[in-house]
């Protein structure tokens, strides 16, 4: 499980499922989930170009 969900029960993951019913509706919430699974396979086609070790402290221009 992701570190996020890890910290909650059943009882409030139950609540979050059942809020989100009530806002989305039941008839959106396949779509959602689609459009959130399409938006995912994306964003990890995107990061699979980026290198493994992205150094930050070095001036990607070098030093002048």
């Amino acid at each position: 499980m992701t570190p996020f969900v890890a910290g909650l029960g059943t009882n409030e993951l139950l609540l979050v499922l059942a809020v989100l019913l009530l806002m989305v509706g039941a008839s959106r919430l396949p779509e959602l989930a689609r459009g959130s699974g399409h938006a995912l396979r994306i964003f990890k086609a995107e990061t699979r170009g980026l290198p493994e070790d992205m150094d930050t402290d070095t001036d990607p221009l070098g030093s002048r």
